[in-house]
């Protein structure tokens, strides 16, 4: 990756963090910058995320697990490691238990702030979104494959829902990290809602390859977590640990790529529209799967920000390289659906709608979980779709 590709890509990051798109339009590489002017206020009675596609109920657990073999690398005085993780998981019933809640209203507060939709959309709206989730339920009898998933950079897992219920939905676990004082928003026990002080530090970590190994690390913790039967109970008993996948969204899908090549457990993983930002990404995959699926104006070949031809170049298994024509940074997240049914303008750089981006989400990161971990064939991924006109496949 060229000097000027760094620096754009970490100029994007920088601008991503301090005025995000959060809802409505999902901002190009040439519009993250701008925060445009907040529209009147929205009579909105209530969001919901997308049905989930697969045969289960779904479960939920919040879980705040604390490393304490590392300080924190953002703040050591703070102490150890601390991470926010929601697991959703195939439930055995359907009906019972609670809905789970998408957000608490101090997380919707700080994104709606960051995004200069204070007054616009109310706090509880955006917290009061329906999931598909219910808290309080056993998990369904059998084992299955895990999933992690790591947000992008300053974003709280809350941005990956629709997708964890979803793959939840169809027989997996799936484990959606936040990462301390890497997030904008995202709440630990005793109601803290700590600041997001990479965002304020990247700058001076112009690789930003430290946040991505720290994440790595954190994945491998959590792995550690969840397959111990004395900690994680019943949640453990329903986990197939040789069965275990990593995907992530912009600095998440980065992190995937590098909690595979530290940690052999991890048998496939998915970038969503993420610079790899280590200059040896791709090594150490050996032969395991890994999928890139990205925003087509960013990622294509030939693009003078991406990275992912280096990285394709290194990579000896089976892989895909796949780009989405009209789709943003953010279309591969919640927020194009949710900004869709609160009618926030859209970003005219990105036509794709937010139902569109959903289904092309959904159905390509199912069909690669479901191939390399469940053994599944999914012919989606062979080749272009006449229904899925959208979707290039690349083969540098």
């Amino acid at each position: 990756m060229s000097t000027r590709s760094r620096r754009a890509t970490i100029a994007m990051l920088l601008a991503l963090a301090s005025s995000v798109p959060l809802l409505g339009a999902t901002a190009t590489a040439s519009s993250h910058a701008a925060r445009p002017s907040a529209p009147a206020p929205l009579a909105v009675n209530r969001l919901e995320l997308p049905a989930p596609a697969g045969p289960h109920p779904v479960g939920r657990r919040t879980l705040h697990l604390v490393d304490r073999q590392r300080a924190d690398p953002w703040v050591p005085e703070a102490g150890a490691r601390e991470l926010m993780v929601s697991v959703s998981y195939p439930a055995r019933r359907a009906g019972s238990g609670a809905p789970a809640a998408y957000m608490t209203e101090g997380e919707a507060r700080l994104l709606l702030e960051a995004r200069g939709l204070t007054g616009v959309v109310p706090a509880e709206t955006l917290a009061g979104t329906r999931t598909h989730a219910r808290v309080g339920v056993a998990p369904a009898r059998g084992r299955f494959p895990l999933v992690l998933l790591s947000p992008g950079f300053g974003m709280p897992r809350t941005t990956l829902t629709s997708l964890a219920d979803d793959l939840a939905s169809r027989g997996y676990v799936v484990a959606s990290v936040d990462h301390a004082y890497e997030s904008l928003a995202t709440e630990f026990p005793g109601g803290r809602l700590p600041a997001c002080v990479a965002c304020d530090e990247a700058d001076q970590r112009p690789e930003l390859a430290g946040v991505v190994r720290g994440r790595a690390d954190d994945l491998s913790f959590v792995i550690d977590e969840l397959t111990d039967h004395r900690r994680a109970g019943s949640l453990a008993r329903v986990i197939d640990s040789r069965r275990i996948g990593a995907a992530g969204h912009s600095i998440g899908g980065a992190t995937a790529a590098a909690t595979m090549a530290a940690d052999r457990r991890v048998r496939a993983g998915l970038d969503l529209d993420g610079s790899f930002f280590v200059d040896d990404a791709g090594t150490g995959l050996g032969t395991r799967p890994f999928m890139m699926l990205g925003a087509a104006n960013v990622h294509s070949p030939g693009s003078d920000i991406t990275d992912w031809g280096d990285a394709w170049d290194r990579m000896r298994g089976w892989k895909r390289w796949l780009t989405v024509e009209g789709a943003g940074h953010f279309s591969f997240t919640d927020f194009p659906w949710l900004g869709d049914r609160l009618g926030l303008p859209a970003d005219p750089a990105v036509p794709l709608s937010g139902e569109r981006s959903w289904h092309i989400t959904r159905d390509y990161v199912g069909a690669f979980f479901d191939l390399h971990l469940r053994g599944i064939p999914r012919p989606l991924l062979d080749g272009p779709t006449a229904s899925r006109p959208e979707v290039d496949f690349h083969r540098p």
